[in-house]
């Protein structure tokens, strides 16, 4: 039997032309098969999943219009992302810097309790493992980063550290696997000077990751040892067992816990914040297991009496080193949580 030819390539060409003479859905047809990776793409450049969306509406609505000037002298796929880019350079002009409080400030006194949010500071968030775009992820055998361990939140953070056109560059060679030419035209800039921005921002991110990649401990532990790490985390909060939580940390771990600038370094600083506000006994916990940043998370729902749901409180990602935390990333907004597609409340029983 002969193959058929209606596969997305055969059929891209007549998409582009009836879009070309102003038929939207066609448009809209062209694009899908790229735009989970395209709002991946936004949120490396960005680090948030808003700001990324931002990007991407207006790149679209770019595209929408710039439609009639492509050639196709490149691939729709080089063409989009070339937009993408270049409208997520132009929010991060006018957005501050993301970071997480390990950027903002020396570690809290665990007996200070929580400091209140900093609405004026960007905070890096979260991405939910079901839209990391991998799909789309046609990256080259010269791209250095695995897709999902390109969303990791070590990664994405080290990412938010360097200089836009730099960010753009890495992501875009390193990530995506576009070549020296193509990078140098989607930010109108010579190969020389790409790979001289390729360079300086290669040797900042090493500099900044951790040895091992999140995904590259996954792959170690196996499915099985990780369900049974994330069951013991769950099953110590829901008994307020602070020295069980503890003593699943390594020595050096760090808790953060955005939109606050307060975070803890070390397990002594950790226990002291536990036993004193979240484990002191006066709240009661439930637990939903997820997947955020590719990395194993939990959505934590609290409630302070002994009846009625629970609300949406915490979501914890889990950054492992072996079979032990290394860190916590708390994202102490609902909105997290609606980001990852966890419910806001937990019904009592």
């Amino acid at each position: 039997m002969s193959p058929t030819l209606s596969g997305p390539a055969v059929q891209e060409p007549r998409l582009l032309e009836r879009a070309r003479a102003g038929d939207a859905d066609a448009f809209t047809q062209l694009v899908e098969p790229h735009r989970a990776g395209l709002r991946a793409h936004g949120y490396r450049m960005l680090g948030s999943v808003h700001d990324a969306e931002d990007a991407l509406q207006e790149a679209l609505l770019r595209a929408w219009r710039g439609l009639p000037s492509f050639e196709g002298r490149s691939s729709l796929r080089s063409w989009l992302y070339r937009i993408v880019t270049n409208a997520s350079l132009d929010v991060a002009a006018r957005r501050p810097k993301r970071v997480l409080p390990l950027d903002y400030g020396p570690p809290s006194d665990p007996h200070d309790g929580l400091a209140p949010p900093l609405a004026e500071s960007g905070w890096v968030g979260p991405y939910p493992d079901d839209a990391l775009g991998l799909a789309d992820g046609r990256a080259t055998p010269e791209a250095r980063y695995e897709l999902r361990e390109s969303l990791e939140l070590a990664f994405v953070v080290a990412l938010q550290r360097l200089p836009p056109r730099q960010r753009a560059v890495l992501i875009l060679r390193d990530v995506l696997g576009f070549s020296a030419q193509e990078v140098g035209e989607t930010l109108e800039a010579s190969v020389a000077s790409v790979k001289s921005a390729l360079q300086r921002a290669r040797r900042a991110v090493d500099e900044q990751l951790p040895e091992r990649s999140q995904q590259a401990t996954l792959r170690a532990l196996g499915d099985n040892t990780l369900r049974v790490l994330v069951q013991r985390y769950i099953d110590a909060f829901e008994r307020n067992d602070v020295d069980a939580v503890v003593a699943m940390l390594t020595d050096d771990a760090t808790h953060a816990m955005p939109p606050t600038p307060t975070w803890f370094s070390g397990r002594e600083a950790i226990a002291a914040f536990y036993a004193a506000e979240p484990l002191s006994g006066e709240r009661q916990w439930r637990h939903l297991p997820t997947r955020v940043n590719g990395q194993p998370a939990v959505g934590c729902y609290s409630r302070a009496g002994e009846e009625g749901s629970f609300s949406a409180h915490v979501l914890d990602v889990l950054t492992l080193r072996g079979p032990r935390i290394a860190a916590i990333t708390s994202f102490v907004d609902v909105e997290a949580f609606r980001i990852v597609g966890l419910p806001d409340r937990l019904p009592a029983g």
